[in-house]
């Protein structure tokens, strides 16, 4: 194995055992993410792939067990006696190795969702290698198709030399080499294979949706581990980024890759739904769309990374969207209008519900959709791009409605149900006009209404000074007339928003009110109901570094990097800062580019040792 093994846990066969699952659930940590462009599958450390939706990230579940462990679809392969497990990601690579250990021996799967010479497959491939390292392992293998809450029925059938399994509108098949023992009911398929030193054999799943299905050779599959292993690495090489610890760095590039939709260039926020932000609560939601914010961010931390191509795709669908459907605050992966949340009748993660498909934030007005615009394309532009006219034309139109809405109320960067004057919120539309006029200055915009531009970004200035500041608090509150703090006010030091003096001091206050060691919560009173929200902590880091700390942005970055050690480099939405485990959606985009965006300004901010 190339990369670095991680020690998960000590595990058995059965679940019951601790250390292994908890009431049928893997804890969130112990998940790794594959994926081609496309569809994003998370392998649990236990052998158990528990998500994958076919043949896209936003499609339904073909496994569900991540959100029901009785139930739930999962394809797995598990050592039969015994075992504990060590894995990692290749360097440089989405590409995962996992080595099982048992008294009789040790075997290491090697899991990839492939891709070929030519880019992505026109169908989704799932492929298994498990090698015999030394003595002889036998692992248990379930490929059971989720049922979704009951609402489908999986089947089998033999179509021609084939027997294909059907899952509503999807088809797919089960291939394997000679050495693997299988048997077919329309539930699933179990088997076994048992592997000695030297001893190769592959399992595969290819599959699709309302398109006829190729039926590759199961060499060819095997070969494409190592033909996808080898693009990875292409990619991960050209990674822009001389810093220390480059190999973390170019780790959240590649999840970032992950949930970047390839078809459309939209990205994902994260490939999973109604994970929960607490055990047992009722914050769980589907971040399986685009959301002007995560993607805005993820082009920036795209650019950050040299990936020039990424960034370019990820801002031409954003401008295409905005020009088609409108300003909103998200869009499905393909650019259509996010559909309302609908419930489940899934028990969800360890009993935390409801479990939903569509989102509740689909109708909401939030300003920060402005500033996120605007600041993409001043840092496109900075990276030595040039805006067409009609996406000049586009810009120039959204900064006027934002010139006339900023003194309306919204429902902030944290999608609040209740409309209020958040400040956050009036600091991006500061951001958007701050950036319009700068692009006018440029050329890349007209100046026709660039003074107006001009006079509006200066009133709201003055009435943030006037309205959002709370000598008591010595920081900048949540919204005029709240003591609450907010963490993501850490970004208008990113953004260029004046008072440094005062944005230092808020910086202060949240770490005294929001922190919990080296993490922070979202907003003040979010400790009894969710974890500390990853990204903000990075931001953190990063607002630190360019206040001119950049010793202790460092130490920060460090404690952080310490807290997060020991998993294979996924980050989730949210953590517990008692225990550590993981909470909410994964992998969360905000969270890795948030990480990568302060590695950036460190690495460029740190004088040379």
């Amino acid at each position: 194995m190339t990369g670095v093994l991680k020690r998960l846990t000590s595990q058995h066969n059965q679940a019951s055992q601790p250390g292994t699952r908890r009431d049928g659930y893997l804890a969130l940590q112990d998940y790794a993410a594959l994926g081609e462009g496309r569809s994003v599958a998370l392998s649990g450390a236990d052998g158990s792939i528990d998500w994958w939706c076919v043949p896209n990230m936003d499609s339904p579940p073909l496994f569900d067990r991540l959100l029901d462990a009785e139930e739930g679809g999962h394809f797995s392969l598990v050592p039969d006696a015994p075992f504990t497990s060590e894995r990692a990601y290749r360097e440089g690579s989405n590409v995962l190795e996992t080595i099982f250990t048992t008294a009789g021996g040790r075997a290491r799967i090697t899991e990839s969702m492939n891709s070929g010479p030519a880019g992505r497959l026109p169908w989704a491939e799932l492929a298994r290698r498990i090698e015999g390292l030394d003595g002889t392992v036998r692992l248990r293998m379930t490929m059971r198709p989720g049922r979704r809450g009951d609402t489908v029925s999986p089947y089998h059938a033999t179509i021609g030399k084939q027997t294909v399994f059907h899952v509503e509108r999807v088809l797919g098949l089960l291939l394997h080499s000679d050495g693997v023992r299988s048997s077919w009911a329309d539930e699933g398929v179990t088997g076994h294979v048992s592997v000695s030193a030297g001893d190769r054999e592959v399992v595969a799943i290819v599959a699709g949706r309302d398109e006829p299905l190729v039926v590759p050779g199961i060499d060819e599959i095997d070969a494409r581990i190592d033909i996808s292993d080898a693009e990875w690495r292409v990619w991960a090489d050209s990674v822009r980024y001389d810093g220390p610890d480059r190999s973390a760095f170019v780790r959240s590039g590649l999840a970032l890759k992950l949930l970047l939709f390839s078809p459309s260039g939209a990205i994902a926020a994260a490939a999973t739904t109604s994970l929960p932000e607490r055990i047992g609560g009722t914050k769980n939601f589907d971040y399986r769309f685009a959301w002007i914010r995560d993607a805005g961010y993820t082009i920036k931390a795209f650019l950050a990374a040299g990936a020039e191509a990424e960034a370019k795709a990820a801002f031409t669908w954003l401008l295409d969207r905005l020009a088609n459907q409108g300003t909103a605050v998200f869009y499905t992966l393909g650019g259509e209008e996010v559909p309302q949340a609908r419930e489940w009748k899934m028990p969800g993660y360890r009993g935390s519900t409801p479990v939903v498909t569509g989102n509740i934030a689909t109708e909401q007005l939030q300003h920060g959709v402005y500033g996120d615009i605007f600041e993409t394309a001043a840092r496109f532009v900075d990276s030595g791009n040039i805006l067409d006219s009609a996406s000049a034309q586009l810009l120039s139109e959204l900064a006027d409605e934002c010139a006339d809405r900023w003194r309306t109320p919204d429902a902030g960067i944290w999608e609040l149900p209740d409309p209020q004057h958040f400040t956050m919120s009036k600091i991006s539309c500061w951001q958007a006009l701050a950036r319009a006029v700068e692009l006018a200055d440029q050329g890349q915009l007209p100046t026709t209404c660039r003074d107006r531009w001009r006079r509006e970004r200066d009133r709201i200035a003055e009435w943030i000074d006037a309205n959002c500041w709370s000598e008591k608090r010595q920081a900048f509150v949540l919204h005029p007339g709240s003591d609450s703090l907010d963490a993501s006010l850490a970004l208008a030091v990113r953004f260029g928003f004046d008072g440094r003096e005062r944005l230092a001091k808020t910086l202060d206050a949240i770490d005294r009110e929001l922190g919990a060691g080296p993490f922070h919560y979202r907003y003040s009173g979010m400790e009894q109901e969710e974890g500390c929200f990853l990204a903000c902590s990075f931001w953190i880091v990063e607002a630190r570094a360019l206040l001119g700390d950049c010793e202790g942005a460092r130490a920060r970055m460090t404690a952080l990097t310490e807290a997060l050690a020991g998993h294979v480099g996924i980050f989730p939405e949210m953590i517990d800062p008692a225990t550590g485990a993981f909470l909410g959606n994964l992998p969360q985009g905000l969270s890795h580019l948030a990480h990568v965006m302060a590695m950036s300004v460190l690495n460029e901010e740190m004088p040379a040792v």
